[in-house]
């Protein structure tokens, strides 16, 4: 019977994906669109539970790959909701004309010709690009916007991949990467948008592969990898320098410079359009927004959450958290204290749910849509800004369940955060 659930869950998800693939223009129902991700979020998470509840064959696992790969074709050829996509083709185009992407930016003047006409105004247009050497190599390499979907798709599917190579390893059910595979969030971030999110999300899943299986050396060539797609494996560094030896270290300092060689010319330029963007963006923020209240200025807020995160670091690696636990929570906290949280970021986290399949990261993978709803106001012609409101239903009964485990783990004394995290924590 579960198995016959999976697969009309699976028609259900299937039949919300066919009508946004078939909106010419998908921030033009952006309304229709937000509700249909929930009510697809809530077929999501039945399927967590039921996998994570009942024993499944073989069946019910084809079910799940099958759909999984089903429904990322089927948006493949949807329009996107953001436009990251266009600035990625620009850099590509950028570094084809032997021109500098930490130099130039999309409204210098003279580089008109290397627009595409049908998006003129790519993201960060007063801006060089933030984006890391290997993300630049990749776009240099894709011309066409559905180039980076099938090719972000591809790094996609890869991760559904590794996860089961992990849970194998782990020795837990191989049917529990449909945490990851079915997840809304995923699949309009990927096949749908084309974020190169999977690049990092894909070497990083190999470095943890490397570091379960005792082979540090690769571990730590995959971590540099992850790391020159997107800066936030950085947040688990120290996690990997507890488990290797220092001379691995290296491996990873060599990989970071020689992929930045190339760029080089940019000189002091070089990090500027990662400086502009942790200084300028701001989007979708939650507790950041109250660390700035409370301290008055943007600067003080961005020290008080840069202490809570190598805080948190510090604490898991003090107490030698596993590397999967460490990754759901860095990745996933971080967030909670960014002043920005763009929907796809949650990505980051949704591999490590199919081994901590946490209800509360769970519900936020799931509300994270709603930070699409800037851009029904902005289509009306209003400025581009979050609600109140709607970032209390986001990010509100996720903060209530946390505090809720906190308070359960508190009463019942649990001494450790592993007894903590499968007493209150998993989806059960």
């Amino acid at each position: 019977m579960v198995t016959l659930g999976l697969a009309a869950l699976a028609v259900g998800l299937t039949s919300i994906f066919r009508w946004v693939a078939r909106q010419q223009d998908v921030n033009a129902h952006m309304p229709e669109f937000i509700g249909l991700l929930l009510l697809a979020g809530i077929f999501y998470v039945i399927g967590v539970f039921w996998v994570e509840r009942f024993p499944l064959g073989a069946t019910a696992l084809l079910i799940i790959l099958a759909s999984a790969v089903f429904f990322r074709v089927v948006l493949l050829p949807a329009s996107t909701p953001s436009d990251d996509v266009y600035r990625y083709q620009w850099d590509g185009r950028v570094q084809r004309a032997h021109l500098n992407p930490y130099v130039v930016f999309p409204n210098a003047e003279g580089l008109e010709w290397l627009q595409n006409p049908e998006h003129p105004e790519p993201p960060g247009e007063e801006t060089p690009t933030m984006y890391p050497p290997l993300a630049e190599f990749a776009y240099r390499l894709i011309e066409t916007v559905p180039g980076y979907k099938r090719v972000s798709t591809i790094l996609d599917l890869a991760s559904a991949g590794l996860l089961m190579l992990l849970l194998a390893a782990m020795k837990q059910p191989l049917h529990r990467v449909l945490a990851y595979a079915w997840n809304p969030a995923v699949l309009t971030s990927f096949a749908m948008s084309g974020h190169f999110d999977s690049l990092a999300i894909v070497t990083l899943l190999t470095a943890l592969f490397f570091l379960v299986t005792n082979r540090p050396a690769l571990s730590m060539a995959a971590l540099a990898l992850s790391f020159l797609s997107k800066f936030f494996p950085v947040l688990l560094l120290l996690t990997f320098l507890k488990r290797v030896r220092l001379a691995h270290v290296g491996i990873f300092v060599a990989l970071v410079f020689a992929c930045y060689v190339p760029f080089l010319g940019a000189g002091g330029h070089l990090f500027d359009g990662a400086g502009n963007y942790a200084r300028d963006w701001v989007n979708n923020s939650s507790l950041f927004s109250l660390l700035q209240f409370v301290a008055g200025s943007r600067a003080g807020a961005e020290l008080v959450a840069g202490l809570i995160v190598i805080a948190t670091m510090g604490y898991l690696a003090k107490n030698r958290a596993t590397p999967l636990w460490s990754s759901l929570v860095l990745t996933g906290g971080v967030l909670l204290v960014s002043p920005t949280a763009y929907p796809w970021y949650f990505t980051w986290s949704i591999p490590f749910l199919c081994f901590y399949p946490s209800a509360a990261w769970l519900l936020m993978t799931v509300t994270s849509v709603l930070a699409y709803t800037p851009a029904i106001t902005y289509g009306a012609g209003e400025p581009l800004r979050n609600s109140l409101l709607m970032l209390s239903l986001e990010y509100g009964p996720v903060y209530l369940w946390l505090v809720y485990y906190c308070w359960a783990a508190r009463r019942s004394k649990l001494s450790t955060v592993p007894q903590a995290v499968v007493k209150y924590s998993v989806f059960l």
